[in-house]
């Protein structure tokens, strides 16, 4: 299996579980409540991890109380946090989560007081033991600096690069990434309705997915075809959070062990919709099995 490295945030996770969405100025009561640790990057090397490989996390970690759930869960999912910048200030990134039961949709409240992961932090990692980087899409003038250091000293070193939401000047990394993993949110708010067409206007010849919810997610391959896969719901739709950094992760795992990328399309599709099915990332792999 390949070892992979993540540069982005965790998040501390406070979920509240609801009947459903409350009106504004209403009060409700909440079903249940946990703690958990998120953030895109961790997510997806959690995901990475369940599939055998070898994950370590890029990002910033502060001595402060929260960060106990977020060390320890990551512990748990054998995620190496040795490059992790260690500050004596701040406050980890907090998501207040309020989850409908009825749907398995989301809405998030983010806070955070702590800077990101830098430039200078990153050259200070020997990337020559790595198969595969990825990024996030945030940050961007460091992650264009890490982005092009890696180009110059690793031109062999495959990265990826998720673009979840509409950032100033997030354009300028497109061009940087081997492998493009857009966001519906994204596509949307640059006008366009549908996945193929926004991935049609991109003009650069690296592999873009786009995924859609349950329209499933669509690809433009390296030499510019777009392929679709239908989206696999599961049973019951419990707990979207987190559905993209799965597919994300899914499509990741195919093209890092030389899959098909149309065939890691699917396959991503799958997991997405398999975590849909549960609470949380644990045991995500547990009587999951891809179908060809």
């Amino acid at each position: 299996m390949a070892n992979i490295l993540a540069i982005g945030i965790a998040t501390l996770d406070i979920i509240n579980v609801v009947a459903a969405y409350p009106e504004e100025d209403s009060e409700i009561r909440a079903l249940s409540q946990q703690q958990s640790r998120g953030g895109n990057a961790t997510n997806t090397l959690t995901v990475l991890s369940q599939l055998g490989h070898h994950c370590y996390w890029g990002g910033i970690l502060i001595n402060e109380a929260d960060s106990q759930v977020i060390k320890d869960d990551l512990a748990l999912s054998n995620i190496d946090t040795r490059y992790c910048q260690q500050l004596a200030d701040g406050k980890m990134p907090t998501s207040y989560i309020s989850l409908n039961q009825s749907s398995g949709s989301r809405s998030i409240v983010h806070y955070r007081d702590c800077p990101e992961f830098s430039f200078a932090e990153f050259v200070k990692i020997d990337l020559s033991s790595f198969d595969w980087l990825h990024f996030e899409g945030r940050n961007i003038a460091d992650t264009a600096k890490m982005l092009h250091y890696v180009k110059q000293h690793f031109p062999t070193l495959s990265c990826s690069l998720e673009i979840e939401k509409p950032r100033a000047d997030i354009e300028d990394l497109f061009s940087l990434a081997d492998v493009l993993l857009f966001s519906r949110q994204y596509a949307q708010s640059r006008g366009f309705n549908d996945a193929s067409h926004f991935l049609n206007s991109l003009t650069a010849n690296q592999i873009a997915t786009c995924a859609w919810g349950q329209q499933g997610a669509w690809l433009k391959t390296a030499d510019g075809h777009i392929q679709h896969s239908d989206s696999f719901s599961p049973p019951h739709v419990i707990d979207t959070l987190g559905a993209g950094d799965t597919f994300n992760a899914g499509f990741i795992h195919g093209l890092v062990n030389n899959t098909k990328a149309t065939i890691a399309l699917s396959h991503a599709c799958q997991l997405a919709g398999h975590k849909c099915g549960q609470t949380g990332f644990a045991n995500l792999m547990t009587n999951f099995h891809f179908q060809s």
